[in-house]
């Protein structure tokens, strides 16, 4: 009973500390996540024109609009048209009614925008696009804003291989800290652990409790580190509700799942190489 009481703390404490590794490493996982899906929104927000010839009819922009809408490349409903009448009233907003004032001809094009998915934000496929749709009698040219593409190409380069050695370093970490925590929770327990041995009780039979306890108290640290991200999550959209729109929630849920099964995984593999290393050992070298 004294030896039960005594070791209770420990594991309470091996629990916390648990959870609180499980919270940082899902908490970066999000990060990560929300990170890519950030960077997937903004890239699909840049708008590729074309600019159609004078004396474009209804039906040639239709002829266009089913090109796009056939592709793989379109972003769902981002085809949008503007008539050069549209346009010079844009214009006159931005730079004043002086605009086009001085019975100048309207030297403005009708024109077609459209996004295009993620994967296509490439100079390589936005090049094909352009020579695919210059190729239409009634495309005058095709515009896209290509400095900021190649600079998105460039950083997220950078951003990827940074993601990575940060990710190695905290899976490192985790594990690390973990294992130290569920040594020391065990440590109260090594002389019980060798007397089973001493008395006949196999290797396995001796392992078997002690990984059914570990298998509880992971998935009782996952809850406590998804319970305490929710939280997080909860006050952040709470403060800036705009985020809910881009925010990827079967990605969410994976990582939730990824935290109960790395929980239970990293302290079930833990505790078995501790009890193992325990049993490995003499008597005297316990004390």
């Amino acid at each position: 009973m004294s030896t039960q009481a005594s070791t209770r703390p420990n594991y309470i404490y091996a629990i916390i500390s648990v959870a609180l590794v499980l919270f940082l490493l899902g908490l970066f996982a999000i990060v990560v996540l929300q990170g890519q899906q950030m960077i997937k929104y903004f890239k699909e927000q840049i708008e590729i024109i074309v600019e159609l010839k004078d004396g474009t009819t209804s039906t040639d922009q239709k002829l266009v609009s089913t090109k796009l809408m056939n592709s793989d490349y379109l972003l769902k409903n981002s085809i949008r048209f503007i008539s050069k009448e549209q346009g010079a009233a844009i214009m006159q907003q931005e730079f004043g009614k002086e605009f086009l004032q001085l019975d100048m001809p309207n030297p403005l094009y009708d024109v077609l925008l459209f996004r295009v998915r993620a994967d296509y934000l490439e100079p390589d496929s936005l090049n094909r696009i352009r020579q695919e749709l210059r190729e239409l009698p009634i495309v005058s040219d095709v515009y896209y804003q290509e400095d900021v593409t190649e600079a998105i190409g460039r950083n997220l380069k950078s951003i990827a291989f940074g993601v990575l050695i940060v990710g190695v370093f905290c899976v490192l970490v985790a594990v690390a800290l973990i294992l130290n925590t569920i040594r020391l929770a065990l440590y109260a327990n090594r002389f019980l652990i060798k007397n089973m041995e001493l008395v006949g009780a196999s290797w396995s039979a001796i392992s078997r409790p002690f990984l059914r306890k570990s298998f509880v108290h992971g998935l009782v640290s996952g809850l406590l580190a998804i319970a305490g991200i929710s939280v997080l999550g909860y006050f952040i959209l709470s403060d800036s509700p705009e985020l809910g729109e881009v925010i990827y929630w079967p990605g969410i849920a994976y990582v939730f799942a990824g935290i109960l099964i790395a929980g239970a995984a990293i302290s079930l593999l833990s505790t078995y190489w501790v009890v193992n290393k325990y049993l490995r050992m003499r008597v005297d070298d316990l004390y």
